[in-house]
């Protein structure tokens, strides 16, 4: 099973692929958190990326494209993977049919209005990146997983929420009709609460047949 979870900042993607890493026994990799450990590691793609970090941006297709390739070059992958946040754009999704056969395409959608109120509840670990959210379980003060401290970031405002989201909407367009003319597409209402949410993406993997 290879699986794509796509939807706009604050749809829930990294949850609902956390649950689904769990209930299939899949690995997950997140565009993100792949930037973040070259960047930590210092590799040679890390150190370009980390000039577009800076500026708040993940970097050109071809930087984020070479990071998957050699991430998913790993064995750990030959079963099956849940990519998040992958690919942002049609340049990235024709490079990943290269590389491997995706099986569904998860859009998880929500409205503007619930991505800034979600967004401006998120808080994110300076050490980790580890992320919370004040509107979602217990506050905490610090990151429960390294304790390190919790902030919320600069895009995480709504100004910046909105020129996201208009990249995104950009962005994305294309990818999902890329996908949904293939017939991979799965579109869910992701407003609901997070346990609803993962039964409504369970129920339509049975409609399909996608164990």
């Amino acid at each position: 099973m290879n699986l794509i979870l796509m939807g706009p900042q604050g749809s829930g993607k990294g949850t609902q692929g956390e649950l689904l890493a769990k209930k299939f026994k899949l690995p997950t990799v997140s565009a993100g958190a792949l930037y973040r450990d070259n960047i930590r590691r210092k590799t040679k793609l890390g150190v370009l990326a980390k000039k577009f970090t800076k500026k708040g941006i993940l970097g050109p297709n071809y930087l984020t494209n070479n990071m998957m390739k050699t991430e998913l070059a790993k064995s750990k992958y030959k079963r099956g993977v849940i990519l998040d946040g992958y690919p942002r754009s049609l340049n990235q999704a024709r490079f990943l049919s290269k590389l491997m056969n995706i099986g569904s395409v998860v859009l998880i959608d929500i409205g503007q209005t619930e991505t800034i109120k979600r967004l401006g509840g998120r808080r994110v670990c300076t050490v980790c990146g580890g992320t919370y959210n004040i509107f979602f379980g217990r506050a905490v003060s610090k990151c429960k997983k390294c304790g390190g401290k919790l902030i919320r970031r600069a895009d995480d405002y709504p100004k910046a929420i909105k020129r996201r989201l208009a990249v995104y909407r950009k962005e994305t367009k294309p990818v999902i009709d890329y996908y949904k003319k293939q017939g991979k597409l799965i579109k869910i209402n992701g407003q609901k609460p997070v346990k609803q949410v993962f039964t409504l993406i369970l129920r339509e993997f049975k409609k399909r047949d996608i164990k």
